[in-house]
């Protein structure tokens, strides 16, 4: 582990089974179940976990935007949407490339980026 780094990201999510079929089915992401109140996930870039509540995460409410990244924008667009997903701002540009957001099954805001087309 790296000093002072950032290690591990923990969200709420009040049907741990949705979240977790979602990010299997659109980002491949692993899961472990810790009880019925908590799933850690890997496979993501940073590892992290989901936690029983009935709460969800957005920017506008102040919280930190988690934000992944893609060759693809559309294509991860397309398939955040045929997963059950919900889109929150469509791509966009924005100084470092262009960027869409969404909304997961639970309603926690996620960012999606790429380079400049």
């Amino acid at each position: 582990m790296s000093h002072h780094h950032i290690h591990y990201l923990e969200l709420p999510a009040r049907d741990l089974a949705a979240v977790k079929t979602f990010f299997q089915q659109v980002f491949g992401w692993h899961f472990t179940d810790y009880g019925p109140d908590y799933t850690a996930f890997s496979q993501a870039g940073l590892a992290g976990g989901f936690f029983r509540a009935p709460l969800s995460s957005r920017s506008e409410q102040g919280a930190a935007l988690p934000v992944l990244y893609s060759r693809e924008l559309e294509q991860t667009q397309a398939a955040v949407q045929a997963a059950g997903g919900t889109l929150h701002k469509a791509i966009f540009d924005f100084p470092g490339g262009r960027r869409f957001h969404f909304l997961d099954p639970v309603g926690n805001e996620w960012a999606v980026w790429s380079e400049p087309a």
